[in-house]
């Protein structure tokens, strides 16, 4: 039985469709990089599968319950300046929900540093969150939603703001995560790249239209035109992946690296 399933699933805003039809079965230890153009719906489609977004139409089922699903939020700036310790922090990954059994005082301190070691934050456990790099602030956002061991991880856009170096290591830490525990990612991004090698499947969003299939199925010329209704075009060098053309539909720059 799939983990995840999206029967039909619309998301409409005045009269206008973010994403319609989609249909998609993510099975356990699947990881999904979710791309697509400003503004096509990619955060509303995780608040979807978090039930705090209704969908216009069509269903989602998740075979676990809401505090089974990890989320990694996008970067704020509103954080910073923050006094909450990064241990709290982390700690609402376990009690914030306040559902399911109680955990014991000795066990949620036990779970919280096992998750800050296992993202290397350990030594960040007392200070505040305000007063972490973007790099750390994202590790410790991983360790916020691993720290139930969930069967979803579900990451918003987690390498927006970092340089190459933290990009990757963030990346490394959820795949890390998602082969520890078994769990599926949907990963949000706007560069493929560095996640190119744990990706099982790509989700494309754009113009109110979709794709899903492998990378090779989906970044392709001829489909990522279709989506846009324009030409687009696919290079692919040295092991990374080029769109050209994007950005005169909603993408940030003249050369969008997917």
């Amino acid at each position: 039985m799939s983990l995840l399933r999206l029967s039909n699933a619309t998301l409409s805003f005045d009269e206008r469709a973010l994403w319609s039809g989609v249909d998609l079965e993510v099975q356990q230890g699947e990881f999904i990089a979710l791309i697509g153009a400003n503004g096509s719906g990619k955060s509303m489609l995780l608040k979807a599968i978090l039930g705090t977004q209704h969908l216009t139409s069509g269903e989602i089922s998740f075979a676990g319950k809401q505090s089974e699903i990890g989320y990694v939020p996008q970067h704020r700036n509103a954080d910073s300046g923050l006094p909450l310790r990064v241990f709290d922090a982390v700690r609402f990954g376990l009690d914030g929900h306040k559902l399911g059994l109680p955990i014991s005082s000795k066990e949620l301190r036990s779970r919280v540093n096992a998750a800050l070691a296992e993202v290397e934050a350990s030594h960040l456990a007392q200070e505040r969150v305000g007063d972490l790099s973007g790099g750390e602030m994202q590790r410790v956002r991983v360790a916020q939603a691993i720290v139930s061991k969930p069967k979803l991880i579900l990451a918003d856009e987690p390498l927006s703001a970092l340089d190459l170096n933290h990009q990757q290591r963030v990346a490394e830490l959820i795949n890390k995560q998602r082969k520890a525990l078994g769990s599926a990612v949907i990963f949000v991004t706007h560069d493929l790249n560095p996640i190119i090698d744990y990706v099982d499947r790509v989700i494309y969003l754009a113009q109110g239209k979709h794709s899903i299939g492998t990378t090779d199925e989906v970044m392709r010329s001829e489909v990522l035109s279709e989506l846009y209704g324009a030409e687009i075009d696919v290079v692919r060098n040295q092991g990374r992946i080029v769109v050209l053309g994007a950005h005169d539909h909603q993408h940030h720059d003249q050369e969008e690296w997917v």
